[in-house]
């Protein structure tokens, strides 16, 4: 039959939000509180989870102890000075101590709050890891919250880079999913990664979709990035098609014809 033909770029890629961020322990520390908040919003900075702080609180308490005693030192140096009766040198010395401890007490009080897991930025818990009671990881995949914006959404793509130098902003794309096999789904490329990976040797390539599609968060399809289109083109299913000839069907019989 005749129709339009297209020639295509294939992809690979994921369903993400187009704003939206990780929570990571800096710390690997026992998980003592998780909010009960996924599908729900939040705003930045809100308190999403609690890693166990004890002991962090027991040395913050020693410090505060010792800059007490510090500043206690400190005032009656400075009355024996005005009378005389101690050096200047000895109440600078002091003075320089609990400078020291000033500093040391706000390092542990900064520990104490990384120790807090805070929401970046204001958006829907779109999905949340861990449970209390486990040591929280500090690595790229220990993600304990995923906070974002849930629309707009847009697919992250790998293409292979013989096929980059083909891909331009604004392209039509042609997407499938196993869970929408019925339902033809559509996009068109927005931007793209200047440099590749030279491990993978793919370059990324972010797909626009429409506000209306039906893909979900997290959802692997398969595209294909429209480059160039004919129409009133024959086309002929590729099964039919062995090297210079096709296949034609003829009085119930296969004919191979060039």
């Amino acid at each position: 039959q005749r129709g339009t033909a297209a020639e295509v770029v294939y992809a690979t890629g994921t369903v993400e939000p187009e704003k939206w961020a990780k929570v990571v322990a800096l710390s690997r520390k026992r998980i003592t509180k998780l909010c009960d908040c996924e599908g729900k919003p939040v705003k930045a900075g809100d308190q999403l989870g609690q890693l166990d702080d004890v002991e962090e609180r027991s040395t913050l308490r020693e410090l505060e102890a010792r800059r007490a005693r510090l500043e206690s030192d400190v005032e009656r140096i400075r009355g024996l000075v005005a009378r005389a009766a101690a050096t200047q040198t000895s109440l600078d010395q002091l003075v320089t101590q609990l400078a020291e401890y000033e500093a040391r007490i706000a390092a542990q009080e900064d520990r104490i709050a990384d120790l807090v897991l805070r929401a970046p930025m204001d958006g829907i818990v779109l999905r949340k890891d861990g449970e209390v009671g486990e040591i929280a990881g500090i690595g790229a995949s220990d993600v304990l919250f995923w906070v974002g914006q849930p629309k707009p959404l847009r697919i992250v793509a790998d293409v292979n880079e013989e096929d980059i130098p083909r891909v331009i902003t604004g392209q039509k794309v042609l997407i499938r999913n196993e869970g929408f096999k019925d339902h033809p789904l559509a996009g068109t490329v927005g931007d793209m990664t200047p440099k590749g990976d030279p491990a993978t040797k793919t370059f990324r390539v972010y797909l626009n979709l429409p506000p209306d599609t039906p893909l979900k968060i997290g959802m692997s399809v398969e595209a294909n990035i429209v480059t160039r289109e004919k129409a009133d083109a024959l086309l002929i299913p590729a099964e039919a098609l062995a090297g210079e000839k096709v296949f034609v069907l003829t009085d119930g019989r296969l004919k191979a014809v060039p």
